[in-house]
């Protein structure tokens, strides 16, 4: 297995519940943070995370 973090939410800076390995790609998904209960859209790929919508 490769590499892994933990997606942080872009507003407060918090984990979320949401892993991403090395291999993952994402595009548009809603990350909803349980912290400050906001969700936004990011899109990942080889672990860099870019925010879409806040």
């Amino acid at each position: 297995m490769g590499k892994s973090e933990w997606v942080r939410c872009p507003i407060c800076g918090n984990k979320t519940r949401l892993q991403l390995r090395a291999d993952t790609e994402l595009k548009n998904f809603p990350l909803y943070c349980p912290k400050c209960k906001r969700e936004t859209l990011i899109k990942a790929q080889n672990l860099q995370i870019t925010v879409i919508k806040a």
